[in-house]
């Protein structure tokens, strides 16, 4: 039996983006980011554009500069697909909501609930916090009445409101119902199940 040689993937690598993202999520301009690598200027540009490759050593130094792991730059995302049909049906304690995880339950960072609300349907009679730095309200359609302990706020299909997590609220809808997502920074809670 013959080996068999694997061939190159067609797609070229593409790592420029990567590299991008990390010099400035640690707010390093080209010109900073030259200096601590010994490149130039231009040559960075050029590979943050995948307009050219660099070669193994000096992807090292790029990396070494970045303190960053050259492997992390090959490593395939963490991306999660979740049809709202197969989402989870969780109960947050409102009236007349069909509400679903449509973010994975491990995910720590944000954590997203669709809710199809039904005519009149509320969020109690009490207000209520949630455990999480930002809330967001995003209305699909519908409209969405929100109660502060200070104000009510409506917000029609189209309308994303947003405020500070652990703020005392509730919400009701009106005759027609609504559809929308909430959106929770960080995740509320978090854990496989």
């Amino acid at each position: 039996m013959r080996a068999i040689h694997p061939t190159a993937a067609e797609a070229p690598v593409r790592i420029g983006a990567r590299l991008r993202a990390s010099r400035r999520a640690q707010s390093l301009t080209l010109e900073q980011l030259a200096q601590a690598s010994g490149l130039t200027k231009g040559f960075l540009s050029r590979i943050e554009r995948d307009d050219t490759l660099p070669s193994v050593p000096t992807l090292v130094q790029i990396c070494q500069a970045l303190s960053l792991p050259i492997g992390s730059l090959f490593e395939e995302p963490d991306v999660q697909k979740i049809a709202v049909a197969d989402a989870p049906r969780i109960n947050m304690g409102g009236v007349g909501a069909d509400e679903r995880l449509v973010t994975p339950r491990s995910e720590e960072n944000v954590q997203v609930l669709r809710s199809t609300l039904a005519p009149n349907a509320n969020g109690g009679d009490d207000l209520y916090t949630v455990n999480c730095t930002v809330e967001a309200l995003l209305v699909f359609s519908g409209a969405v009445e929100v109660v502060f302990a200070d104000r009510l706020i409506v917000a029609a299909a189209g309308d994303t409101l947003t405020f500070p997590g652990r703020t005392p609220h509730t919400w009701r809808t009106g005759p027609e119902g609504a559809e929308i997502a909430w959106v929770l920074v960080p995740a509320a809670w978090s854990g496989s199940a």
